[in-house]
C-alpha cells in the first residue's frame, strides 16, 4: 500500500494546547496500561510508513535550516525512518511479539528463577529521546517454565515503543503472567532518561526504578530475597 499526500494527518496546535502544554512543563503523565494506538495504526504497510516518515522528517531538518542536498544529510530522513519502523520501534506492532513456547517443569523446581540484567533500549514518549538500563526478572513456576532468552525477547519487544517506564514495567509483568499462567511474577526496571540528563535539569547521574510484584511475590520476604539475587540492595 503506498502513502499519498492525502493520507498524511497535518497536527495542528491550537492555542488551548499550547496553554496546556506550558502548563503541564516536565509533569510527568501515565496515562494507562496499554500503549496508546490508533485504530487504523496498521493500515500501512512498512514501506509505506517509512516513505511517509522520511517525507516528515525531512521537513522537519529543513525547519531546523540543515541542507538536505549536502551528501552526510541527504540520506538521514530515509535513515531515521527505517530506523524507527524496523528498529526502535518494532515493538508497536504485534506481528513482531516474540512467540514464547513453555516446557514442562520436569525438575520440579519450586524457588523463583530469576533472569537479572536484561539490557533495557526504549524511548520516553515525550521527548523521543532514550530511555537505557536494566531489568530483572523473576518468577516461581506454576508447572511450566519458559526459555531464558525469550524473558529477554519479552523485555526487548515491550521496550521498543514510545514508552512510559511504569507502562513497560506492568506491560512486562502482565506478559509474563499470562505466558506463564502464573500470578507469581516479579520484575524491576532500573533505568536512566536522557529527557533528564541533556534537557531540563541536566542530571546525569540519576536513575528511576520501578517494580511489579504479583502472586508470592508480595510477600516482604520474597521480595526481599529477589532483591538479594538482583542486586537492588
Amino acid at each position: 500500500m503506498k502513502l499519498t499526500g492525502t493520507m498524511y494527518n497535518t497536527l495542528v496546535i491550537n492555542k488551548e494546547d499550547k496553554i496546556r502544554i506550558a502548563e503541564e512543563g516536565d509533569e510527568h503523565i501515565f496515562t494507562g496500561v496499554d500503549t496508546p494506538m490508533r485504530s487504523d495504526a496498521f493500515n500501512l504497510d512498512d514501506q509505506s510508513k517509512i516513505e511517509g516518515i522520511a517525507h516528515h522528517f525531512g521537513a522537519i531538518m529543513e525547519l531546523l535550516g540543515l541542507d538536505l542536498n549536502d551528501d552526510s544529510l541527504s540520506g538521514t530522513p530515509y535513515r531515521v525512518a527505517k530506523m524507527y519502523v524496523s528498529e526502535v520501534f518494532s515493538g508497536l506492532n504485534p506481528a513482531n511479539k516474540p512467540e514464547a513456547k513453555l516446557f514442562d517443569n520436569k525438575y520440579q523446581y519450586g524457588e523463583m528463577l530469576v533472569e537479572k540484567g536484561i539490557r533495557v533500549n526504549s524511548f520516553c514518549e515525550h521527548h523521543f529521546v532514550p530511555i537505557k538500563g536494566k531489568a530483572h526478572v523473576a518468577y516461581i513456576s506454576s508447572g511450566k517454565v519458559i526459555g531464558l532468552s525469550k524473558i529477554n525477547r519479552i523485555v526487548d519487544y515491550f521496550s521498543k515503543r514510545p514508552q512510559v517506564q511504569e507502562r513497560l514495567t506492568i506491560q512486562i509483568g502482565r506478559e509474563l503472567e499470562r505466558i506463564l499462567g502464573t500470578k507469581d511474577v516479579a520484575v524491576v526496571l532500573d533505568a536512566s532518561h536522557m529527557c533528564v540528563s541533556i534537557r531540563g535539569i541536566k542530571d546525569e547521574g540519576s536513575s528511576t526504578v520501578t517494580s511489579y510484584y504479583g502472586g508470592r511475590f508480595r510477600d516482604q520476604n520474597r521480595k526481599d530475597e529477589f532483591h538479594r539475587y538482583a542486586v537492588l540492595c
